[in-house]
């Protein structure tokens, strides 16, 4: 799709170059959705690749993922061993309804700002404790948990001109025993439900809820809990209203799935910490 609107493309390759923020500005990073339709509301793209931000940094603690890490060089990384739940990390980027053309150009950061229901990066990210550092319009950092950081059906937490940098996941999530539940209406459609679990070694479980909801929803629990008790914390903490409705299944549908999906999750958890 051209961009006829567009009058200016600005390439900053430091923060300090960051153009002040203006009405009818976006920033450019892969461009998937930005370029899929008609944006003749903006004039200006800020094009963030000059910035040459390392797609993914290991440290001691954390498995840092640039905004601007696409989804195939995510799909590429090589885990250690001990990661454990390194496959979710696979599974995610399956999830997408995409072909290898766009694998190659959607980033990572892209899929949180635009903050679909179904959005797997989101769903990875949320699971494994993600924190989002925000380069503040105003100026500063501000962190915040991917899973406060998306509020609702294309809706977060950026006001204009802020800027998503980084995702950071701390190894100790990517050590957790993980399983993985995505459905979709067709089968290669958009993720209906996509739920993810994980059991740490003190045995705290914890379920992420997203694609189902507006919103990822996260519970966790000291100890596994029973079928029944499971149950009613999903029962409490979503409600009917937070259910997603549209083309890809009703409100009422990916409820059942998400209770089906989330008892599925419990068993197999359970079964892998057996001795």
């Amino acid at each position: 799709m051209d961009l006829n609107t567009i009058t200016t493309v600005a390439h900053p390759r430091s923060r300090a170059q960051l153009p002040v923020w203006a009405a009818g500005d976006a920033w450019l990073a892969g461009g998937t959705w930005l370029f899929s339709e008609p944006q003749v509301h903006l004039t200006r793209l800020i094009d963030l690749t000059d910035l040459k931000w390392p797609a993914l940094t290991v440290t001691d603690t954390h498995l840092s993922i640039s905004a601007t890490c696409t989804i195939a060089q995510l799909d590429a990384l090589v885990c250690p061993p001990d990661w454990i739940a390194a496959p979710l990390i696979n599974q995610c980027c399956r999830a997408f309804l995409a072909s290898f053309k766009i694998w190659k150009t959607a980033t990572v950061g892209g899929n949180l700002c635009m903050s679909l229901p179904a959005g797997p990066m989101i769903s990875l990210t949320a699971a494994l404790d993600g924190v989002c550092t925000i380069w503040k319009a105003s100026g500063g950092e501000q962190k915040i948990r991917v899973v406060e950081f998306v509020t609702g059906d294309q809706r977060n937490r950026l006001t204009a001109g802020d800027l998503l940098r980084q995702i950071d996941i701390p190894l100790a999530a990517l050590k957790r025993r993980s399983a993985f539940r995505q459905i979709s209406l067709t089968p290669v459609g958009r993720s209906a439900a996509l739920l993810i679990g994980s059991l740490d070694g003190g045995g705290t479980l914890t379920l992420t809820v997203t694609a189902s909801t507006v919103r990822p929803i996260q519970l966790s629990f000291p100890k596994p809990p029973d079928a029944s008790a499971l149950r009613a914390a999903i029962a409490e903490h979503i409600t009917d209203e937070e259910y997603h409705a549209d083309v890809h299944g009703k409100p009422f549908w990916r409820k059942h799935m998400t209770l089906r999906l989330a008892e599925e999750i419990r068993g197999e958890l359970l079964e892998m910490a057996r001795p």
